[in-house]
Order: structure tokens, then C-alpha cells, then sequence
């Protein structure tokens, strides 16, 4: 009988220690940014009710939906006629639950099934896996974690300035400090399509806009024509192309082409309030400056994301130095429950993208020694005698919050310390025979190679 080679599911991967002590480095980092700005953890379920997560994505995410078969014999109450009636019927027949698809639909059924036991507003994280049945490619996967951060029930802009904080400072915690972060609003892309007469085109608008920089503005114009968008209309676009300057001066200008539309208003007086906001709260995101000298907080009148999901403020992050997609992304959303039977609760919210930052840190060579902290001292032995006496010390050390091993077995100083060079252990603590005879271990600092005679306390102090 042949023995099957061992392997992962395509799009999924395994993380060794190394990797998996810098993704708790970064976990850490974004989970006490949330906590300090007052936002509580949340867990829900690795898998959903199949009716909970359908037609809460479109027909598209709905295909990416990993169903889970039901228990037993999944067959027993299908019919021939359901097998005939296609893979989507059947579906129904014979799978009940599916892995979720992301964190917000579940978020939105925990917060409707606990709406009498939920203090509002509600300010929740949740960091947990998410799986879709995506076609695997580089930085695309089939698992991957989430982390999201959201406020329900409340219309305060307050809500939107924090998230601007959240985000600063968790990147800067990072040690990056070269990445923009857009904002736009949801009226001001409205406004742009009913001030050129194309009310309600602002997805197709915007897209095509996206592209000014690569394909210039005769492209732009040949996408829209392509698109169904009158040329007049088109014409009407060309002061956009033309904006520049400050925030402030950004506002300025917009207010003078959207001024007369009703969503435009809206969207630039949300703005506003937001930047009056992060003024108060002398935030660092708006005062702090970029490597190219543009501010680190920036108004994009084209920024377009979630336009059928999202109302209000919308956001997303880059950083500018390193060819990644945006790392960082979200906005408000009025009716986040409406999809269970509760509507009008008003909430806005954001993710980062943990698997796009790793790799923007390893790129940028910005993960500190302390990410790879495990274990901090390996107390080296020579024999029984050896052993015996270090038991003890192995305990103190551990007592007193100090991360330490004792090699398991006896074997020569050149193995026992290779085993802590390759795990990347900083001290190394050996207990020979004349150490045991005078109560001073030897101390030895594996990077630089030097050697202290120290007690167990004096060990102690110096390692903590």
C-alpha cells in the first residue's frame, strides 16, 4: 500500500513559529489600538446557518461561499428531480451550514439576536479567519484572517475621526510612516454624477476617473463614452481633473461645483465635520506629512468603494512606498441589520488587511527583534548532577516572567547552544560543575559571545 504525500488545500497555508510570532507582533499592536479607543472583542461562530450568509453578497460571493454537507447520509432525502434541478437547488437539500464569508454579516446577526442585551452604541473588534472559495493567485487566499473594528447605532461623525486616529496610529505603532489615508464620502460621488448631469452613474464615473493617471484623460473620456455616459456630461467633468491643493482648499473647490446638489452638500458638510473633529483632538494623522511632503490624511473626490453598500464616509489605505494594494479599507453603512428584520441601525466600520501589512513590514525590513521574542534564556546541562541543580533555577526563572528552557537531555555545549542559535534565544545560562560548586551560573549573551558570573537573582534582575 503506497503512502499518500502529505499536503494543504490549495489557498490555505501552514505558519511556522517565526511567522506566526510576527503575525501576534501585528495582531497585538491593532488589538490594543482597538481596546484604547473603548472598542470590546467579539467571536462568533467558524460556521453560519448557509441562510444567514446567502444573498448577502451578490450572486458572485454566493458561488465563493464554502458549504459545509450536512452530517450523515446528506443524500437521504434528496430525489432524483433534485439532482435534475441543478447544483443550486440541491445545494438547499443537502448542506444547512457554510464557513463564513467574512465578519460583518455575522456581526450584524449577533447584534439583531442580542439587540436587548447590547449597550448602544456598540463598539465592537473581531480578528478571526474567513474562508472563500476564490481561485487561488499571489496574495489572494482561500483562508485568511480579518480584522475589524465597527460602531453601531449612533450617526455620530465623531465615529469617522477616531477610525482616521485608529488607523494612524496603528501603522505608526508599526514603524511605517510613509502610507495616505483617503477619505471620501458617498454624497460627494453622487453630487460629482448629478452636477454633470448623470445622476446615479457614480460607480461607472468613478472607475473610469480611477484610471486619469495611467491611461490620461483621453482615455478616461473613451471609457465613459464606452460606458454610456454622454460626451456633454463628460465635458462637465474636466474641472475635477484640475483639483489640487490642501484639504481645506480641496473642500473649497468642491463646494463650488457641487454646492447646488443636495447630495454633494451633505457629503462635503459630513467632511467637514470630520476634519472639525480630528482638529479637536489634535490628531497626528492630520498634522503628519508623507515622505513626498503631501498630507497624510487626504480628500479623494474619486475614492469609490462599496458603492452599493456604503452611505457615507468612505476610507482607504496605502502605503506609497512599496507596490502593494491598499491595506486598509471601510466607511458608514445606515441599515448593517436590515438584512435580518432590524432596520435603521446606523454604523460605520473598517478592516485591516494583517496578510498585506505582514508583507509590507518584511519588505520594508520594519519587524523589531522583540517580534521575534520566544524564548528569552536556555539553561545548558552536562549531566544528571547537572540537571538536578538547574531544575530549580528553571523555576525561579519562570516565577519571575522570564521565558526560559532547560535542554532536555545532557550533550555537548556546541549542540546546545546551536539549538539556541537556531531558535533565536538571546541568553544562554550554563550550570557546570564548578558553577554548582561556587552558586555563580555563567551568563552568556549569544550575540556578542560575552560571558558574567552571576547568581540566580543577579541573572534575574539583569534579564528583566
Amino acid at each position: 500500500m503506497s503512502k499518500e504525500k502529505p499536503s494543504i488545500p490549495k489557498g490555505t497555508r501552514d505558519f511556522g513559529p517565526a511567522v506566526v510570532l510576527r503575525r501576534n507582533y501585528i495582531f497585538g499592536v491593532i488589538r490594543r489600538t482597538f481596546e484604547k479607543f473603548g472598542f470590546l472583542p467579539l467571536e462568533t461562530p467558524a460556521m453560519e446557518q448557509l441562510s444567514v450568509l446567502t444573498g448577502k453578497y451578490g450572486e458572485e460571493g454566493d458561488q465563493l461561499i464554502f458549504k459545509i454537507l450536512n452530517s450523515g447520509d446528506f443524500l437521504a432525502k434528496t430525489t432524483e428531480k433534485d439532482i435534475s434541478e441543478g447544483a443550486k437547488h440541491l445545494t438547499r437539500k443537502i448542506s444547512e451550514k457554510a464557513l463564513r464569508y467574512d465578519l460583518t454579516v455575522p456581526f450584524a446577526r449577533y447584534v439583531v439576536m442580542n439587540r436587548n442585551d447590547i449597550t448602544f452604541p456598540f463598539k465592537r473588534y473581531q480578528i478571526q479567519p474567513v474562508w472563500r472559495a476564490d481561485r487561488p493567485q499571489k496574495g489572494r487566499y482561500r483562508e485568511f484572517y480579518q480584522c475589524d473594528a465597527d460602531v453601531v447605532g449612533t450617526n455620530s461623525l465623531l465615529c469617522e475621526a477616531e477610525i482616521v486616529q485608529m488607523i494612524n496610529e496603528v501603522l505608526a505603532t508599526l514603524g511605517l510612516t510613509d502610507f495616505t489615508i483617503k477619505i471620501n464620502h458617498r454624497g460627494v460621488l453622487a453630487g460629482i454624477a448629478e452636477a454633470i448631469g448623470a445622476k446615479g452613474r457614480e460607480g461607472d464615473i468613478c472607475v473610469a476617473i480611477d484610471k486619469l493617471d495611467k491611461i490620461g484623460q483621453d482615455g478616461v473620456r473613451k471609457e465613459l463614452l464606452e460606458r454610456g455616459i454622454a460626451p456633454e456630461a463628460i465635458g462637465k467633468l474636466e474641472p475635477l481633473y484640475a483639483l489640487e491643493g490642501t484639504n481645506e482648499q480641496l473642500l473649497e473647490q468642491l463646494q463650488t461645483i457641487l454646492g447646488n446638489t443636495q447630495e454633494g452638500k451633505r457629503g462635503l458638510q459630513d467632511l467637514r465635520e470630520v476634519w472639525q473633529y480630528l482638529q479637536a483632538l489634535s490628531s497626528q494623522a492630520l498634522s503628519a506629512q508623507n515622505a513626498s511632503g503631501g498630507p497624510r490624511l487626504q480628500l479623494d473626490p474619486t475614492l469609490a468603494r462599496g458603492l452599493s453598500y456604503y452611505t457615507g464616509c468612505i476610507f482607504e489605505v496605502k502605503v506609497n512606498n512599496v507596490s502593494m494594494g491598499s491595506i486598509s479599507g471601510g466607511g458608514r453603512y445606515d441599515n448593517l441589520t436590515g438584512m435580518f428584520g432590524l432596520p435603521g441601525v446606523s454604523g460605520v466600520g473598517f478592516s485591516f488587511g494583517v496578510d498585506r501589512i505582514y508583507d509590507v513590514l518584511d519588505e520594508l525590513q520594519l519587524f523589531p527583534d522583540s517580534s521575534q521574542a520566544g524564548t528569552l534564556v536556555l539553561l545548558v546541562q552536562f549531566d544528571r548532577e547537572s540537571e538536578l541543580y538547574a531544575l530549580p533555577v528553571l523555576q525561579q526563572l519562570r516565577d519571575a516572567g522570564i521565558a526560559a528552557e532547560l535542554y532536555p537531555e545532557p550533550a555537548k555545549l556546541k549542540k546546545q547552544l546551536g539549538y539556541a542559535d537556531q531558535k533565536n534565544i538571546p541568553y544562554a545560562i550554563l550550570v557546570g560543575s564548578e558553577e554548582m560548586a561556587t552558586g555563580k551560573l555563567k551568563l552568556r549573551n549569544m550575540q556578542q559571545g560575552e560571558q558574567q558570573d552571576l547568581t540566580v537573582d543577579e541573572i534575574i534582575k539583569q534579564l528583566k
